[in-house]
């Protein structure tokens, strides 16, 4: 069964962050990453462009309008997403326990968020 994390932060607090902290930040992350992908139960991973590089494109008197920025009234925003093959929910939060976002970061606001998902490959 397939499932998609979603790490989320707070990315006023994390552009706040001095060099200094975020260098002691990645540091401990490079072990939990490496116990991650040792499972290899962790298909992929990939991070995310700040907000501020972002577009969103939304339906507008029927046609797609495309805007700067998510516009998304929240204070977390998605940083970046890793999709996991696991037997059930528990081994899927069992599995995305282990990724930093579970383990560090807690000033900046961190955080998993877990979905089952069907997977469907695009026709070519």
């Amino acid at each position: 069964m397939k499932f998609l994390a979603l790490a989320y932060y707070h990315e006023k607090t994390f552009e706040k962050t001095s060099p200094e902290e975020m260098k002691a930040i990645v540091a401990q992350c490079e072990p939990l990453d490496k116990a991650l992908n040792g499972t290899g139960k962790m298909e992929m991973v990939a991070s995310l462009a700040a907000t501020k590089d972002t577009v969103s494109v939304r339906p507008r008197n029927g046609k797609p309008s495309v805007t700067d920025g998510p516009y998304v009234e929240t204070k977390e925003q998605l940083g970046s997403f890793f999709l996991l093959e696991a037997k059930d929910m528990q081994e899927a939060i069992q599995l995305a326990s282990m990724h930093p976002a579970a383990n560090l970061g807690e000033k900046m606001g961190w955080g998993i968020e877990i979905r089952p998902i069907e997977f469907c490959r695009a026709k070519k």
